[in-house]
């Protein structure tokens, strides 16, 4: 196995003495940063957007798809979400040292767990410079060190952040240290962060598929991790109408890119005939292109508006578009979307629109995914609209972390036991 380079080795060891620093630091101290890196956020907008734009023309002269080229965008609304998301951590209690569940034993001892910093954290993530903000503020707040190493779509502006970041950590008093960015490009970096487990406590990989599946295959350091988001809305029978409609429009076409965009929409077969007519003018209005099984494509081409309509293959259940594309299906009802549901999802974010309350409950009960909604827009999966401050990403997995992974996703418990004197018998 190849050895990892020595500026690799030199970040490790550098956030492995930062990490030692930032779990003792206190909770004052570590707010104190998260107000100052949105300080300098907002004084900086101009000048971020400089930077920004390096990037974006390299992405379009590169031929970049439009949805990759607007994950790149550092608007003054994204930088200000970016800021607020700062200052909702530094007004969030710290959870850092809390011990809960403290129970007396028969012998006489206490026993509780106590939350702790997981220690270095690794986050490789693709296009959207605003993740650098998003890991660096959960790094203070969670008192852990990282190491981030963003795409190369985005450096200039990563850069620019990442700046920003020590020159918050440095007047508050914390190690520079404690956030770095790999200043290079170069691809070989992710294979030496992913195999240092003596400097690299978890790696987060934020990205596509592909870079997702490679990490999960050659690291050897643990992993937290979503391969893609296949979101679903289920509109049930019975629904409010006008709701359901409102609701399957912003899940889809509020915002294309963004992995908790619905990808497929599931319809009972109750309130088809009236349903699918009203949301497939305004997908045709708005240019989304239906791929849809029989029953829907018949329902929606006796529809007068023209509507960009194709029949559904098997594959279009698995597929995350990422684009004005959603796959359409009629099913019966509850237990053939829940079925639907837990096949083919990505086990993201998926919903149900209905005015049935055990339907919901059952939904929730069991749809096997990381956030499971109500008469709401997928699109609200997300670190910032879950009060969580910001996210680190979104997990997958079903062990430690699981949905949007906070504050608490990155810290870890550990067993504290309290006595006076006992001996074991």
């Amino acid at each position: 196995m190849k050895m990892p380079t020595t500026d690799t080795l030199a970040l490790g060891r550098q956030a492995k003495q930062a990490s030692a620093l930032m779990a003792k630091a206190p909770a004052a101290v570590k707010n104190a940063a998260l107000r100052k890196l949105a300080e300098l956020l907002r004084a900086n907008v101009e000048a971020l957007q400089i930077d920004n734009a390096k990037d974006l023309a390299r992405a379009v002269t590169a031929g970049l798809a439009a949805p990759m080229v607007d994950r790149l965008k550092l608007s003054p609304k994204v930088i200000e979400t970016c800021a607020q998301g700062c200052e909702q951590l530094a007004a969030m209690a710290d959870i850092i040292g809390e011990i809960t569940a403290l129970r007396q034993q028969p012998s006489g001892i206490r026993v509780g767990q106590m939350r702790v910093p997981i220690g270095v954290f690794g986050m490789i993530f693709e296009s959207r410079p605003n993740v650098t903000i998003e890991a660096a503020s959960l790094s203070i707040k969670s008192g852990n060190a990282c190491i981030l190493r963003g795409g190369s779509e985005a450096i200039d502006s990563n850069k620019a952040l990442a700046r920003l970041v020590q020159q918050a950590l440095i007047a508050s008093g914390l190690p520079a240290d404690a956030v770095q960015l790999v200043q290079t490009t170069d691809r070989a970096v992710v294979g030496d962060l992913i195999t240092m487990p003596e400097y690299v406590d978890v790696i987060i990989p934020r990205g596509g598929k592909g870079l997702i599946e490679r990490i999960s295959r050659d690291a050897k350091v643990p992993v937290i991790k979503h391969l893609d988001g296949n979101c679903h809305t289920f509109v049930d029978n019975p629904c409010d109408l006008a709701m359901a409609v409102k609701v399957a429009d912003n899940a889809k076409t509020n915002k294309y890119s963004p992995c908790n965009a619905t990808e497929s929409l599931l319809v009972a077969r109750g309130v088809a005939a009236q349903f699918l007519p009203l949301i497939g003018a305004i997908y045709a209005a708005k240019g989304v292109e239906m791929r849809c099984d029989p029953e829907a494509l018949a329902l929606l081409q006796a529809c007068p508006q023209a509507m960009v309509l194709q029949p559904a293959l098997e594959s279009d259940w698995f597929e995350e578009y990422l684009a004005p594309i959603i796959s359409i299906k009629v099913v019966a009802g509850v237990d053939e979307a829940i079925a639907h549901i837990n096949q083919y999802s990505s086990h993201h974010t998926d919903a149900i629109l209905t005015r049935d309350h055990m339907h919901a409950q059952q939904f929730l009960r069991e749809v096997d995914s990381a956030s499971v909604m109500v008469n709401t827009s997928t699109r609200f999966a997300d670190g910032f609209e879950y009060g969580l401050g910001a996210e680190i990403g979104i997990s997958t997995d079903k062990f430690h972390a699981r949905g949007p992974v906070g504050i608490e996703g990155l810290t870890s418990l550990k067993y504290v036991v309290l006595g006076e004197g006992e001996v074991r018998a």
